[in-house]
C-alpha cells in the first residue's frame, strides 16, 4: 500500500529537488552513497546512546535519497541494472544500520536482553524476506505476492515509532514504550511476510514443474511409438527380402 500510494506522493513532491541536484551536476550514484552514509550514522550514532528522536529525525532527511536518486535517474534516462543493483545493495545496508542500531542500545544502557534479540530478528528477517524474492525471481519464477510488511511498512512503523518514543526525554510520559511495540510488530509482520513468500514460491516452483512433467510424457509416448513402430517395420522388411531372394534363386535354378 505505501508502495502504491505514498511512493507516488513522496515522488511528485521531491521532482524539483532531483532537478536542482540535476543542475549542479551531482549523479544518482553519489546521491545514492550520500543518502546511505546519513543513514548509517545517524543509526549507528543516535540510537545506541537513546537519542531517538533525533536520530530519527537525521534518518528521515536521508532516507528520502532512495526516491531521489530514482528521480533522477529516470530524468537523465540513465535507468541501468549497476543503478538497481546498487541501490538495492545500500537499502539493505541502510536497513542494517537502523536495527542494528536498536540491538546496540538495548545490548547496553536499554539492558533488555529480549528486546535487543527482537532487533537482531527485525535485522535478519527483513533481510531474508528481500532475498526470497529476489531468489525466486531469478530462477524464473514470477514470485507473485508482496506480503504483510514489506521494506517501506518496516521502515515507516520502526521510524515514526521510535522518533515518538524519543518524546520521552522532552519529558512526555510513557511514551517511550513506543519503540518496543514497534519492534514486535515489524517482527512479527515480517514473520508472517517470510512465510507467505516461501509458501508462494513453492506453490509457483510445483506449478512449474508440473508443467514440465505434463510435457515430457507426451514427447515420451511419442518418441515410443515412433520406435515400435520402426521396430515392427523391420522384422516385415526383413520376411519380405528373404521372399523376393528365395524367388530370385529358384528362377535362376530353372533357367
Amino acid at each position: 500500500m505505501l508502495n502504491k500510494y505514498a511512493r507516488a506522493f513522496f515522488t511528485r513532491v521531491l521532482t524539483p529537488f532531483a532537478t536542482f541536484l540535476i543542475r549542479r551536476g551531482v549523479s544518482p550514484d553519489t546521491v545514492t552513497l550520500l543518502g546511505t552514509a546519513g543513514v548509517v550514522a545517524g543509526a549507528l550514532v543516535f540510537y545506541p546512546m537513546g537519542e531517538f528522536f533525533w536520530g530519527t529525525v537525521v534518518i528521515t532527511l536521508f532516507v528520502f535519497s532512495d526516491l531521489v536518486d530514482g528521480n533522477m535517474a529516470r530524468q537523465l534516462g540513465r535507468s541501468s541494472r549497476w543503478g538497481a543493483f546498487l541501490d538495492s545493495t545500500h537499502d539493505r545496508v541502510a536497513d542494517g544500520a537502523i536495527f542494528g542500531g536498536f540491538a546496540l542500545w538495548y545490548a547496553g544502557a536499554g539492558d533488555d536482553i529480549t528486546l535487543c534479540a527482537v532487533s537482531i530478528f527485525c535485522l535478519a528477517s527483513g533481510q531474508v524476506v528481500s532475498y526470497t524474492k529476489a531468489r525466486g525471481e531469478s530462477i524464473g519464477l514470477p514470485v507473485a505476492v508482496n506480503g504483510l510488511v514489506e521494506r517501506a511498512e518496516r521502515l515507516v512503523i520502526a521510524l515514526t515509532l521510535a522518533g515518538l518514543a524519543g518524546l520521552h526525554k522532552f519529558g512526555v510520559p510513557g511514551i517511550q514504550y513506543l519503540l518496543p511495540i514497534a519492534l514486535w510488530i515489524v517482527a512479527v509482520g515480517s514473520l508472517i511476510t517470510l512465510i507467505q513468500r516461501v509458501v508462494t514460491v513453492r506453490r509457483e516452483s510445483a506449478e512449474a514443474e508440473a508443467e514440465a512433467g505434463a510435457a515430457e510424457p507426451g514427447a515420451g509416448a511419442s518418441g515410443a511409438a515412433e520406435s515400435d513402430a520402426a521396430g515392427s517395420a523391420t522384422p516385415e522388411s526383413a520376411a519380405a527380402e528373404e521372399k523376393q531372394k528365395s524367388q530370385e534363386q529358384g528362377s535362376e535354378a530353372a533357367k
